[in-house]
């Protein structure tokens, strides 16, 4: 099996607690630790990350610093090699797996930066996420959706780099229908004293991407149903393995954010419960931290061992797997997973000498300063009230769309602006702002398009989006901060819709909210009105699942990224001014009265 060495420097400076902690946490499911189980015995143990994001080392691009959160989590796959190194030393090299469970190339401007600014795809430089995986030496890893952000020509040269292999079972070539990714891998395991196990690892991801990444993938690959693909290829794989180990990048609980024109989106569960012959899966793509749950399959009556280590490198989920040799053959007896936190490591020298140069660049490109902000501007209450720093983003979107228009049949045609509070801690500071300070006002890699709505299109479409609040009493105070992100709708959910005026009346059920909405000069908006309304990629492909605008015509798509035409309108002008856009519209409001002045 292969392994990219790790230097050991570091083994003695860990601290001696967490090393015990973590021995203590899993001895009790082996039947012997290392050297002393017997050959008919011996104990695996995998080691998992998911939902990277672009994370290698320690740090916070948007506020140039290291990173820091409340609880103390730390990221970062330079953080994640120490507990490999770790765990390798107290196990034994040639015990331990490690696997990765996708969303690795996208999320931070590292990744932004050698796929758009100076992209690997064209300079041939290794990718930096390959250079961090590749020294700490994985065994395999599954594609995750945000592996396509960028395209297939970037994720190709992502595989071409890394030197364990990138899977993808339910992942097709259009035309051909044969996989466009390796659907599994099989690794042999080796232990002096022991006959060789084989363990099978299989990949999954979840569906969407055919939805959220449309414009790459459609016509080139196409993502079939997990649970399907699964029947398909355990029972291949299990023929062949001692252990199955199916990779899912996607969450229990099915779920969708993109309505019924796909598979379920998080069904990692129920491959676990009606697919027999897996026994665990590592879970991810919805961001929680759940180190162990136990989901019993239905047809054999076993139970299959799930986990979900916590993302950005936060932990590191350890799966310790007891085998015995029953009639010659080994079997799996005992499963027990944890989490180890990387807080509690160092940051591992071989990825920081690894990574260093691309980070450098990084920091460099970010602190770029664009122009001047004639006072400090704030995201923190733009969940409850519109705010200048997200005019900030509704006029440039505008404005974009307007030129673009011009000497169309749409020219003539209102321009809306949608645009949603993706940071509450964006900030553009009273002075120089930076390409940082933008890429943390605008956090994804969303490109800009502009379709054709009506007025009763628009009203379905903020009835949808006012979800959000939760429903206040008729009287009494109310704190505005305490009514958001009802039933669990994340902030970058709540549309905000700039280029018309209206009302949300949070007393009333949802559905029921849009009291007033009404052109900039009060003439009620009619059902038949029609509008071009400017909005990202994600939201028009169908992400969120919001009504009408997946299927209205589009007017507008140049493939320019939001984020950039921040960038470059700022830099035009020198001088970020609200009194340049800032332009007060919608209101939260009960029985006609605003909640806020």
């Amino acid at each position: 099996m292969r392994r990219t060495a790790l230097p050991t420097a570091l083994a003695v400076a860990l601290a001696v607690g967490t090393v015990a902690t973590a021995a203590t946490t899993t001895a009790a499911a082996a039947p012997g630790g290392p050297g002393r189980a017997t050959p008919d015995q011996l104990e695996l143990t995998v080691l998992a990350t998911t939902d990277l994001h672009g994370r290698v080392q320690d740090w916070d691009y948007f506020r140039n610093a290291p990173y820091s959160e409340r609880s103390g989590d730390a990221t970062g796959l330079a953080r994640v090699a120490s507990v490999v190194e770790s765990v390798r030393a107290e196990q034994g090299e040639d015990r331990v797996l490690v696997v990765d469970n996708g969303d690795f190339l996208q999320g931070t401007p590292l990744t932004y930066f050698y796929a758009k600014q100076q992209p690997v795809t064209e300079t041939g430089l290794e990718h930096p996420m390959a250079a961090a995986y590749d020294a700490i030496g994985y065994d395999a890893q599954v594609v995750g959706n945000h592996e396509y952000n960028y395209g297939l020509d970037l994720l190709q040269a992502y595989e071409d780099d890394v030197e364990h292999p990138v899977l993808g079972a339910n992942v097709v070539d259009a035309e051909t229908g044969e996989p466009y990714h390796a659907p599994y891998t099989l690794k042999r395991v080796s232990v002096r004293g022991h006959k060789p196990v084989t363990v099978g690892i299989i990949g999954l991801t979840t569906p969407g991407s055919a939805i959220w990444d449309k414009g790459n993938v459609e016509g080139r690959v196409e993502f079939r149903d997990m649970v399907e693909t699964a029947r398909e290829w355990v029972p291949v794989v299990d023929a062949r393995a001692d252990v199955v180990v199916v990779l899912s990048h996607a969450g229990v609980g099915g779920g969708s954010s993109y309505g019924p024109e796909l598979p379920p989106e998080n069904p990692s569960d129920v491959v676990a419960r009606t697919v027999p012959g897996i026994d665990m899966m590592v879970v991810g793509h919805t961001h929680r931290d759940a180190p162990s749950q136990v989901v019993v399959n239905e047809v054999t009556g076993e139970e299959v061992l799930l986990t979900q280590p916590y993302r950005w490198g936060a932990t590191v989920s350890r799966v310790d797997i007891s085998l015995e040799k029953v009639r010659g053959r080994w079997d799996v007896v005992a499963k027990d997973a944890t989490a180890i936190r990387t807080k509690d490591y160092p940051e591992h020298p071989a990825v920081l000498a690894a990574t260093d140069e691309y980070h450098s660049t990084a920091v460099e490109y970010v602190n770029q300063v664009v122009a001047t902000s004639s006072e400090e501007l704030s995201a923190v209450t733009s969940r409850y009230e519109d705010t200048a720093i997200l005019d900030f983003i509704q006029q440039v979107q505008t404005e974009t769309v307007e030129a673009a228009l011009e000497g169309t049949p749409y020219a003539d045609t209102p321009v809306l602006s949608i645009a949603a509070p993706f940071s509450r801690e964006a900030v553009f500071p009273a002075g120089e702002v930076t390409i940082r300070d933008i890429a943390g006002l605008y956090i994804y890699d969303n490109t800009l398009e502009a379709v054709e709505m009506t007025g009763a299109q628009l009203r379905d479409y903020l009835e949808y989006s006012a979800r959000y609040f939760e429903q206040v009493p008729a009287t009494g105070d109310v704190d505005p901060e305490s009514i958001t992100n009802a039933g669990g709708t994340p902030d970058y959910n709540y549309d905000q819709l700039a280029g018309v005026e209206y009302d949300l009346d949070v007393s009333r059920p949802a559905g029921q909210r849009v009291t007033r909405l009404v052109h900039p000069d009060g003439t009620p908006v009619a059902d038949d009105d029609v509008f071009v309304v400017a909005v990202n990629n994600y939201r028009r492909s169908g992400g969120g699942n919001f009504p009408h605008v997946s299927t209205a015509p589009v007017v507008y798509n140049e493939q320019q990224e939001i984020r950039q035409l921040l960038i470059e309108w700022a830099q035009a002008r020198g001088v970020i001014d609200p009194a340049d856009f800032a332009d007060e519209s919608w209101w939260l409001v009960r029985d006609g009265q605003r909640l806020l002045p």
